[in-house]
């Protein structure tokens, strides 16, 4: 028998039977002899419209700013400000003093490439020969393929189809345009009407419409390589003068520490983020801005690079491989998501992302000079504790 010590029964009953989120924090407060006022007090959104089941109210992660920074973008010039959730001291001081570089700097290029969400069932199959006529016939159905994915949404549009085959199953990655949405609910149901087709044309069986081929919130090589929701990269220009006078280091030093740090410590260590810390300022942006917080794990693929140039100046850039984010559903409906994304000035998917990148640039770049000055601790000595 389990040991449910110190649990009443009240504790394994269905708690979706309360009507609101209020009747169950309350009862719970009562049951457990505690309180849970400041979760019930932060929660400020219509229930029905919050995707969290037994709801009892919301936590709050604190928002900083950092910024403006300079991009130029695919419209061109902006200045936005950047909205990070965090509890992490020195994190939004240390990216906002990489704006502030890179502002000096006449700013950053950013370019974005909405690869698409990918679903990636798998299905079973007799034999290798059977596979091999199966991956064939899947890859001539695409237009088909995206017609049934257009009945389920007016803003899907099936891309690209690739397949992969071990023994009896066969591995198959959908990749799908979805709109301004991150998408990955969209996908989901149009792989499985998808697979529904399939299996009526085919001997192929569905064992699994996530199959790990996608490959979904966890980090893979596929990803990395391919690409997933959107690619972005971000460079900038930095003169000698201006990292000795703002991060009191010098070219050389910049390239030293990423060279031996992010490429030759993550070689040796098996890592797959080839760079210093994306997924700090990725997750402090998705928490903000209301994107799915589980690919963060993705976000933290990617490379840092650092070289001096001829002329003595620093270039210096990032490339995210792997960026699920969008700019509706969800999150991002919630009320302070949708006022922090606002922060933003983005009014599509592909600005809000070109946001994230330059705030990854900024990232890597404040962090990097301060593991390269040897100020590291004595920061978080400062602003950490």
């Amino acid at each position: 028998m389990n040991d449910f010590t110190g649990l009443t029964d009240y504790l394994i009953m269905k708690l979706r039977l309360y009507k609101n989120h209020i009747d169950r924090r309350l009862d719970m407060e009562k049951e457990l002899n505690l309180s849970l006022e400041m979760i019930g007090r932060t929660f400020c959104d219509d229930e029905e419209l919050v995707h969290c089941e037994n709801c009892i109210g919301a936590v709050a992660i604190p928002v900083g700013i950092a910024g403006p920074i300079t991009i130029h973008g695919a419209n061109g010039l902006s200045h936005p400000y950047i909205p990070l959730a965090t509890t992490e001291g020195a994190l939004v001081a240390s990216i906002n003093r990489g704006c502030k570089v890179i502002r000096e700097s006449g700013g950053t290029t950013i370019m974005v490439d909405h690869v698409g969400a990918t679903r990636g069932p798998v299905f079973e199959v007799k034999n290798i020969q059977e596979g091999r006529e199966f991956s064939k016939w899947i890859q001539e159905e695409l237009e088909n393929l995206d017609r049934i994915a257009q009945e389920t949404s007016a803003h899907l549009k099936l891309k690209n189809i690739y397949s992969s085959q071990q023994g009896k199953y066969v591995y198959v990655r959908f990749q799908f345009d979805t709109d301004q949405a991150m998408g990955m609910n969209m996908v989901t149901i149009a792989t499985t009407k998808i697979a529904e087709y399939v299996e009526s044309k085919n001997k192929a069986h569905l064992l699994a419409v996530a199959g790990n081929f996608d490959t979904d919130k966890k980090p893979s090589w596929l990803n990395m390589i391919e690409g997933r929701g959107r690619k972005i990269w971000g460079e900038v220009i930095i003169s000698e003068d201006t990292l000795k006078k703002m991060l009191h280091v010098t070219p050389r030093n910049i390239e030293k520490t990423v060279i031996a740090k992010c490429w030759g410590g993550s070689i040796m260590s098996g890592s797959m983020g080839f760079n210093a810390h994306f997924a700090n300022i990725v997750a402090a942006f998705f928490a903000a801005t209301g994107q799915d917080l589980a690919h963060i794990s993705e976000g933290s693929l990617g490379v840092t690079s650092a070289e001096v140039l001829e002329n003595g100046d620093l270039y210096f850039s990032v490339y995210l491989p792997d960026i699920l984010l969008g700019i509706v559903g969800g999150g991002t409906k919630l009320k302070t998501q949708t006022e922090a994304r606002m922060i933003t000035k983005t009014q599509t998917s592909d600005e809000l992302a070109e946001v994230l990148g330059a705030a990854v640039l900024a990232g890597e770049l404040s962090l990097i000079a301060s593991i390269a000055e040897g100020s590291l601790a004595k920061t978080h000595e400062k602003l950490g504790r």
